[in-house]
């Protein structure tokens, strides 16, 4: 593993926890010596997680569409930039450069990236460890909601294991270092015939 995907909030949120936890993640990966990828922001979490990991040695590297480097957000201090055309083209850029995902908490954007790679993982698209730092709970229920869809079967229990969760940034940095993928034969079963 030589780089993380983080995917966090463009606000910093109401709670100075959410702060420090971006503040922990970006110091632990740099310490760790991999580089970080993120939105290429300068605002909220995004923000703070790349000016910790630059601060203390660590490298970041930020895909940010055009759109919104016009709007005047995009980070000028990275050690690289890429600026491409649509969000899509982000994450895209983003899931290619990245060899594991880390998703702090965030919005709506936040969830959707987080999801959409965890989706692409279930298909077979990658292999590549995702998980959630679960700051003061704040995950709490979309984990309730991930296991409420193994319960009511929309949702394989091994699959639910691509999912890793730990409040602390150097734990969930471990279980990402030490991932096993899992092999799903078939993802999809038909319960009855046609």
């Amino acid at each position: 593993m030589e780089s993380i995907c983080i995917f966090c909030g463009s606000s910093t949120g109401n709670r100075s926890i959410y702060q420090e936890a971006a503040q922990a993640m970006g110091e632990a990966i740099a310490r760790r010596g991999l580089s970080l990828i993120y939105g290429g922001g300068n605002v909220g979490l995004m923000g703070m997680v790349a000016d910790a990991a630059l601060a203390a040695g660590g490298e970041a590297i930020g895909v940010i569409p055009k759109f919104l480097v016009d709007k005047e957000i995009a980070h000028n201090g990275l050690t690289q930039l890429h600026v491409v055309d649509s969000m899509h083209d982000r994450k895209a850029l983003m899931t290619e450069l990245a060899d594991a995902f880390i998703a702090l908490p965030g919005g709506y954007g936040t969830l959707e990236e987080f999801c959409e790679i965890l989706t692409w993982a279930q298909l077979g698209l990658h292999q590549k460890p995702q998980g959630l730092l679960n700051v003061e709970g704040y995950y709490d229920p979309l984990l309730q909601l991930f296991d409420r869809a193994v319960t009511e079967d929309f949702l394989r229990s091994e699959l639910r294991s691509l999912v890793l969760e730990s409040s602390s940034s150097e734990d969930l940095l471990d279980l990402l270092a030490n991932y096993q993928p899992i092999t799903v034969e078939k993802w999809l079963r038909q319960d009855t015939e046609i």
